[in-house]
Parts: C-alpha cells; sequence; structure tokens
C-alpha cells in the first residue's frame, strides 16, 4: 500500500488515482444497489413501492428540466431595459414621450451612453 499524498506524481500519476477511485466507488456503490434490490424483491408491497418511486423520479425530473430548462435573462439586456425605463422617466418628467416598445424587444441600444448609475 502506497502513502504518497499525490504531490510528487505527474498528470499521468494523478490521473490514474482518480480513475482508480471513482472506479472503487462506482463497485461498492454497485454492491449497496445490488444489496437494496434484493432487500426489496422480499418485500409484499413491491408494486406500490416500484410505483412510487417511478412517482418520485418523474417529480425529481421535472424539477431537474425545470431548473437547467430556464435561462436566466441576459445581463446587458436587464441593464439597457433599465437604462430606457430611467431615460424615459425623466423624459416623461420633462413633458416629453419616448416610445421605449415593448419590454421584451429593447430594440437598438447603441445610443444608450448613461448607464453609470445602473
Amino acid at each position: 500500500m502506497t502513502t504518497d499524498d499525490g504531490r510528487g506524481q505527474g498528470a499521468d500519476g494523478r490521473a490514474v488515482l482518480l480513475v482508480a477511485g471513482l472506479a472503487d466507488l462506482a463497485v461498492s456503490a454497485i454492491g449497496s444497489a445490488a444489496g437494496t434490490v434484493q432487500q426489496l424483491l422480499r418485500r409484499s408491497d413491491a408494486p406500490e413501492l416500484a410505483r412510487d418511486a417511478q412517482h418520485d423520479l418523474m417529480a425529481r425530473g421535472r424539477i431537474a428540466l425545470d431548473r437547467f430548462a430556464t435561462v436566466p435573462p441576459a445581463h446587458l439586456e436587464v441593464l439597457a431595459q433599465q437604462a430606457l425605463a430611467r431615460r424615459a422617466a425623466s423624459a416623461g418628467d420633462a413633458g416629453d414621450v419616448i416610445d421605449v416598445g415593448d419590454a421584451g424587444d429593447i430594440g437598438d441600444v447603441s445610443d444608450i451612453s448613461d448607464v453609470s448609475d445602473v
């Protein structure tokens, strides 16, 4: 058994140790899962348990898809929309009317020069 902490090894040696550690973890997880499956097969309420597990997995799948499918708004677009809204509010105080368009489509933002107070 080696007691090296990995600092003296190159990248190849660390990669080998990493893969060996992952393989050991996978083998122990498979062993635990096999024992759990054997215990589940001995239960009398296995069909209900399988149905509950299916519902739980579907709920987890929905949560995972919701978490990763929702795209946050682009940061610069949000800043540009806020600058346009402030400009429209300040122009509205002066009596001028500025059409900022649809809130989802900010249009051409090349003329926005004052974003220092964002």
